[in-house]
């Protein structure tokens, strides 16, 4: 994190601590849980200092790439010694659900989120929200000519043109997205067509440095690497812009970052206060004036201002049960090739 980041985190956190009214004795100083954190840690780190010195409660947390943290609990199973898990995508928290591995949380948790963005069982909560986006630059292509659809992608006029990171976590749900709207043999022709046409790159933050920088004219990232890029290396250096598929395309499917409790953790108490913490006013106040550019998951708590409010975004939204275990998209990027 750079001194500027680090110093806004410490700012914030103050923040919210001083809306709370809480002091670091008032949780029980002695308790402690174990976090797996999948999502940034810039954003965690800011939740789970605030959290600490409102309650009291320590928070160890081990930080790895989202799937290798779901992966990494799989392996565990019941013997885990986390408490808590973080994702950044919400396949992620629904193959754990279908282990039996996540605990059942409470209404009031639940309640704060639509439930389009929550465990239709009550397994797992969201906690902030993408939206699935073209980075392009204006010189290599005009945004009159830019695709109406994430499918157009796949059309020989875009061979060379397209940056993609098809092992990135975040690749994945738009694969499910066009799966659960167009069926598994068109999302199938469509993979196809991107492997012919784009370029790999290792991740979303690769893929939209490459496009900013001039070498390809567009890539598929979620909307909040443009962001950070632009905070990063500040506006005039940032020579690239945003699109978002009009029309509820799927190219610009909401992306769901969760919570949950594991159903073997030794702490159920003090972690159910974390996932309550996350979703509650001061913890989406946090997630929303950070400097991770995601919305807040729960209603009413307005975006970073740097942000198109959310219903002016344009976006589709697939109910996560929908979206699944992320098990079809993944099968079919393998067999496709593109990995």
């Amino acid at each position: 994190m750079t001194h500027r980041l680090a110093a806004r985190t410490v700012a914030l956190v103050a923040m919210v601590v001083a809306a709370t009214g809480c002091g670091g004795s008032s949780g029980g100083g002695s308790k402690s849980i174990v976090l797996y954190n999948g999502q940034h840690p810039e954003l965690t780190n800011s939740l789970v200092s605030a959290f600490q010195q409102q309650t009291g409660i320590k928070v160890n947390t081990h930080d790895a790439d989202s799937l290798v943290v779901a992966t990494q609990i799989l392996q565990e199973g019941r013997h885990s010694p986390a408490d808590v898990v973080l994702t950044e995508n919400s396949p992620e928290l629904t193959t754990l659900q279908e282990h039996g591995l996540l605990a059942q949380l409470p209404s009031s948790i639940l309640s704060a989120v639509p439930a389009d963005y929550r465990s239709p069982t009550g397994k797992w909560v969201g906690m902030a929200l993408r939206v699935s986006s073209l980075v392009y630059d204006p010189k290599l292509v005009p945004r009159s000519q830019l695709p109406r659809s994430i499918l157009d992608l796949a059309e020989p006029r875009w061979k060379g043109k397209v940056a993609i990171s098809p092992t990135d976590s975040d690749f994945p749900p738009i694969v499910a997205a066009v799966i659960e709207r167009y069926g598994q043999a068109r999302a199938a022709t469509w993979l196809q067509g991107l492997k012919r046409n784009a370029q790999s790159y290792q991740d979303e933050e690769a893929v939209t440095s490459a496009v900013n920088r001039g070498s390809v004219a567009l890539g598929i990232i979620n909307h909040y690497y443009w962001y950070r890029l632009r905070l990063e290396v500040g506006a005039k250096a940032m020579h690239s812009a945003l699109y978002f598929f009009p029309n509820g395309d799927v190219g610009s499917v909401v992306n769901v970052a969760g919570v949950a409790v594991l159903a073997s953790s030794k702490h159920r108490d003090a972690a159910l206060r974390f996932v309550q913490f996350v979703v509650g006013l001061a913890g989406q106040r946090l997630i929303a004036k950070g400097d991770d550019f995601e919305y807040p998951a729960r209603p009413g708590v307005p975006a970073n201002s740097a942000l198109p409010p959310f219903s002016k975004t344009p976006h589709a939204t697939v109910p996560v049960a929908k979206l699944g275990d992320g098990s079809a998209a993944a099968r079919l990027i393998r067999d496709t090739g593109l990995i």
